[in-house]
């Protein structure tokens, strides 16, 4: 693409992802060639983002609230994500909380005391590539609405899905799932993400 004279300057997202498919690249390099993983000085932004942690940034479940009163990211939102289908325990369901960042976004959960699983490892540790499992995503509404002074008729809004998949990030059978809500005192919608 021809920008002329202009230059251009990725956005923090678009940097984000970018780390995260290289990170996804160096996974697969690595164990191949160890001489890449060398330290080496750092001479270019490229350079940095290979030599990040392997580590994904996100979870293969996120979620994006977005407030369709203000118009702006629902920030500091409780959220609760619950096994409904798959691996037990004999404690009860399995469930995680976070709360939304600043942009009104989910990337990882934080098991509650019942667990010390993560969602990726109860995702790998499924039978087959394309089992599936069902899960809810509940937004506290109710009281976040309140604490802004807003009346709301929703004390809660959960969202209930079916994940097809296992592994992590890069093996087969390893699918992405973003729940995106659009979330409103009176109404709510949400549908299937990327």
């Amino acid at each position: 693409m021809d920008l002329g004279s202009r230059s251009y300057t990725p956005s923090n997202q678009q940097l984000g992802k970018a780390a995260d498919r290289l990170s996804l690249y160096q996974n697969h390099l690595l164990p191949l060639s160890p001489a890449l993983s060398q330290p080496r000085p750092c001479t270019s932004t490229t350079e940095s983002i290979l030599q990040t942690p392997a580590a994904m940034s996100r979870d293969p479940i996120t979620c994006h609230v977005l407030n369709t009163l203000t118009g702006t990211p629902a920030a500091n939102l409780p959220v609760t994500l619950t096994l409904l289908s798959g691996p037990s325990t004999a404690q009860g369901p399995i469930t995680f909380t976070a709360t939304t960042n600043a942009d009104g976004r989910v990337a990882s959960w934080t098991p509650t005391a019942s667990t010390s699983a993560t969602v990726s490892s109860i995702l790998r540790s499924l039978p087959a590539a394309d089992s599936k499992t069902n899960w809810a995503v509940r937004f506290e509404v109710g009281p976040w609405y309140e604490a802004q002074g807003i009346e709301s008729f929703w004390p809660e809004v959960e969202v209930k899905f079916t994940v097809k998949g296992r592994g992590q990030e890069g093996e087969e059978g390893w699918r992405h799932y973003h729940v995106p809500v659009l979330l409103g005192p009176w109404n709510y919608s949400t549908y299937r993400g990327s």
